[in-house]
């Protein structure tokens, strides 16, 4: 019933806008309407011009009644035009704008213009060489931009390559990115996906550079975001196929650690555009040396595993999408993704165990693999109106996921009796539908009002070998939002909102767990952002957020890949709320950015890992509230005018208390430092560096240990700059990389060492093809939802490692 609710009230938002923007019906008799006709073309080669603007204006009131674009054949018509006399007015990229008068009456109200041909600004308009240039780094009210494709380093890169250079965004070794030390929820086009939620660094490897014009950073996210956590947004804005004809790009990459290969198809014809992309990944295993101690002092017990771990990691994924443009006001799109991965590692270590004075000593083997697959398909509808700003969208996206998980593990001991297997699998199907739509209203150019409804609806099956413990979980979401952006003064911008949302939660694991629960929560947001003299701009915000926990923190599947370091989901955990305030400034100084923060933040019921001795079980836990206290500095400086130094440093205070047990982590800083130089040199070729530091993080039982990597590339364009070559380097002095993560309580200690394969070689080639005509990108929306937590570092370490094994 709730559920249908929910939908209802969608709906019912859908109704509303039908009626103000007058979708169907309504009251209004038109007594007499006719339609005007023409054809564009090209006055030189008399060639039709497809995709051309067209705009009829009233003369006796100069008032904007109509308008359309263009098709293939160059042809337009103009519906319901009451008699009248106008203006008709033509523009498109490249050509001059021309008006042209004509006059409509109730005896003849249908009128044939013919063909009315425009002129080139330019004698050549074979191809069209745009000359703005954006800058790399923009400061907006709510959002900090950086545009990728004004970084000519990242040809033959991925995602990964270019969030290394995105304000405030650290990312670890295997692609992970943070924002200012937190977990954060990545997006595409404003959209999230399946394989986002299981490993951020396998989709992120799959994006080519080349396929990426901008990435957002929102780290105070307003109320029109759904509730989405600490650590804030990171959006991936793709390049708009708005070229006319077929264009495409591959790209290739090989080399002694990744290998990753991608290939991209697209093409316009009038309204019509088609996209398609196909990527395919694999990482070369290698042997990660790992050293596991598990003490308990209670029991007098010890256990030392010492041994390595060979990882394995491919996939494939592809996408399909669709644009139609039905007239100047009205849009469609559509899009279809399926990704495909698998993860596994097998293990050998030699095991030492002490029970009080007695110690045995085997060899342990396991074998370990997990496959996630998903497909995700959106469809949008966009409608705007002669009012410049007014928009009327709505969204709905489908996500079917699927993942598996199957282990077995074994003991050969000293006279070579070996032990009873241990073998588990567990099958996960995750559903989720969502229908949401937005309008906005600009009452003035400084006045802007943004409302929408949303609701979301997952199921989540699990099965494990053994029927009775099937764990089923439902969670649906209803939210509505209202946004209000205006000028207090000339240099004051303020926008302001609130966001209320209702989750309704229903679940069973087997015959011992059967829990329901819901709640209403609102979430408020305000920024105030004031320009300064010397292009500078100061900002506070503050909002409220939440994160829910996904499934990887609920599945109470008890993996026993390593029986004496057991790991379990906690159906049973709350979510996260999250109170930030923030004080941001930011200035540009002669092409020079400098962008620092500081920052306080408060959560309850911090969700963390924790270890538990007595059952050798790690799970999760809402461990306690956390106040913490954080700055970040974020600087690009050019001391040559094709030389540029970046660097950003994030440093926040970690202080978990939990009110049930009294129990305080005291104060700790938890810090990240990147550095990079790039050098673009004459003849297209281009070189960086780069550093990367992250601290040693605290967490509610212990720390994870620090981590330094650093790497260097070049490359070089060819073929007149449709192709770039390149070699790059990662650690190329040490071939593994340490990490000591550490639990420990009065009773116990548990300590992991591992030792990452990190060194690797490499090279590279991308190659553009297609020759195209570009005419201006539409801008679209689609559904966004934020607001799961999710796994920090889910890709792993070092090409899929499972450090327990």
């Amino acid at each position: 019933m709730k559920r249908i609710l929910l939908l209802l009230a969608v709906l019912g938002l859908m109704q509303n806008a039908q009626a103000q923007f007058g979708l169907g019906g309504g009251g209004q008799k038109i007594t007499i309407t006719g339609r005007i006709t023409a054809v564009i073309a090209d006055s030189a080669t008399k060639a039709p011009i497809d995709y051309a603007t067209i705009s009829l204006v009233r003369v006796k009131d100069n008032k904007s009644v109509n308008g359309a674009v263009t098709d293939a054949k160059g042809k337009v018509t103009l519906q319901n035009v009451a008699p009248d006399q106008y203006k008709l007015s033509i523009g498109f990229m490249g050509y001059k704008n021309k008006t042209v008068m004509l006059k409509t009456s109730p005896e003849k109200p249908d009128l044939n213009a013919g063909t009315i041909y425009i002129s080139g600004t330019q004698s050549d308009l074979k191809e069209v060489a745009i000359v703005g240039k954006t800058p790399m780094i923009e400061n907006k009210i709510d959002k900090v931009v950086y545009n990728a494709e004004q970084d000519v380093t990242t040809a033959g890169a991925n995602a990964s390559d270019v969030m290394r250079k995105v304000p405030m965004v650290t990312v670890d070794i295997d692609g992970n990115p943070t924002l200012r030390g937190s977990a954060v929820r990545v997006l595409i086009n404003g959209k999230p996906s399946g394989t986002m939620s299981n490993s951020v660094s396998d989709a992120l490897k799959m994006i080519p550079a080349e396929e990426i014009k901008s990435v957002e950073v929102i780290t105070s996210p307003s109320a029109k975001y759904d509730a989405e956590g600490a650590g804030g947004i990171i959006n991936i804005i793709t390049k708009k196929k708005t070229a006319q004809g077929i264009n495409g790009n591959a790209s290739v990459s090989a080399g002694t650690r990744q290998n990753n290969g991608n290939f991209s198809l697209n093409g316009k014809k009038g309204r019509l555009g088609i996209t398609s992309n196909f990527g395919v990944q694999y990482a070369i295993p290698q042997d990660t040396k790992v050293v596991l101690v598990n003490d308990n002092y209670t029991a007098n017990t010890s256990l030392v595993q010492d041994g390595f771990t060979k990882a394995k990691r491919y996939g494939y994924n592809g996408s399909v999408g669709l644009d139609y443009d039905i007239n100047a006001y009205n849009s469609l799109s559509t899009n279809i993704k399926y990704n495909d991965f698998t993860t596994g590692s097998d293990g050998s270590l030699g095991v030492i165990s002490r029970v009080v004075d007695t110690t045995v000593n085997y060899n342990r083997f396991s074998k370990n693999n997990m496959s996630f697959k998903n497909v995700d398909w959106s469809a949008d509808y966009r409608r705007t109106t002669k009012k410049e700003g007014e928009e009327f969208t709505v969204s709905g996206q489908a996500s079917f996921g699927r993942n598996t998980s199957d282990y077995n593990t074994y003991n050969i001991f000293q006279n070579g009796q070996t032990s009873v297997p241990v073998i588990g699998d567990n099958t996960g199907k995750n559903n989720e539908y969502t229908v949401q739509t937005d309008y906005t209203y600009p009452f003035s150019k400084g006045v802007i009002l943004e409302t929408g409804l949303k609701g979301i609806f997952r199921t989540i099956k699990s099965k494990y070998e053994s029927s009775e413990q099937d764990f089923d979980y439902n969670q649906d979401v209803g939210a509505a939002y209202g946004v209000l952006s205006f000028k207090l003064a000339k240099t004051i911008d303020v926008k302001g909102g609130l966001r209320a949302e209702y989750t309704d939660i229903s679940g069973v694991s087997g015959s011992s767990l059967n829990f329901n629960n819901d709640y209403f929560n609102l979430f408020p947001s305000a920024i105030i952002s004031k320009k300064m003299k010397g292009n500078s701009t100061l900002k506070l915000s503050y909002n409220r957020r939440m994160q829910r926990p996904s499934l990887n923190y609920l599945n109470p599947f008890l993996n026993r890949t390593d029986p004496q370091n057991q790991s379990q989901g906690n159906p049973s955990l709350s979510p996260e709320l999250t109170d930030l305030v923030e004080l941001g400034y930011s200035t540009f100084i002669k092409g020079s950015v400098i962008n620092a923060s500081i920052f306080y933040r408060s959560t309850m019921d911090v969700i963390e890992s924790i270890y538990v001795p007595d059952q050798k079980l790690t799970t999760y836990s809402n461990v306690g509230n956390n106040r913490s206290y954080g700055a970040n500095v974020f600087g690009s400086y050019n001391p040559l005018p094709k030389w540029t130094l970046m660097g950003n440093f994030s440093v926040s205070t970690y202080n978990v208390r939990n009110s049930d047990s009294g129990v305080s982590t005291g104060n700790y800083a938890n810090y990240t430092v990147f550095a990079r130089s790039a050098v673009a040199f004459t003849g297209g070729w281009n070189t960086e560096v780069f550093g990367v530091y992250n601290g040693r993080k605290k967490t509610f039982q212990g720390t994870s240990g620090a981590m330094a990597f650093y790497g260097g590339a070049f490359k070089k364009d060819i073929m007149k700059k449709q192709a770039t070559v390149g070699v790059n380097v990662l650690n190329p002095f040490n071939r593994d990389l340490h990490i000591r993560t550490e639990n420990k309580g009065a009773t116990f200690l548990q300590s992991t060492n591992i030792y990452y394969p990190l060194r690797s070689f490499g090279v590279s080639f991308s190659y553009k093809f297609g020759k195209v005509t570009f005419s201006q990108p539409k801008k679209k929306k689609g559904v966004n939802n934020d607001d799961l937590k999710q796994d920090e570092g889910a890709g792993g370490m070092g090409g899929g490692v499972q450090p327990k094994q």
